[in-house]
């Protein structure tokens, strides 16, 4: 074999995107928490909002945890997205904090 036949391949990929799910649901899961105990009228609660970035980036694995099994490429592809998106400065919570 070599390198070029196994650069994506599917239970890899899948595995590595089932991580990164588990991830996405764990921090779901801390923010709710959080809110729960201080509130939603807390500080922490308005800074979050809706927290689309979060729903959006436990979806977003489930997909590419089934893209996986199709096109895994794809798949690493949108791992690589929501990855940058979190790079992505987010400023919600310091603006409720100066204001």
């Amino acid at each position: 074999m070599t390198y070029s036949q196994n650069l994506f391949a599917t239970l890899p990929v899948a595995c590595y995107g089932f991580v990164l799910f588990c991830a996405a649901i764990a921090y779901f899961i801390l923010t709710r928490v959080l809110i729960y105990h201080h509130g939603k009228d807390s500080t922490l609660a308005i800074a979050l909002g809706s927290d689309l970035k979060g729903k959006i980036s436990v979806v977003t694995y489930a997909v590419a945890i089934l893209l996986a099994f199709v096109a895994p490429c794809f798949a690493c592809l949108l791992y690589a997205v929501i990855a940058i998106v979190w790079l992505i400065p987010d400023r919600r919570i310091e603006k409720v904090l100066t204001s």
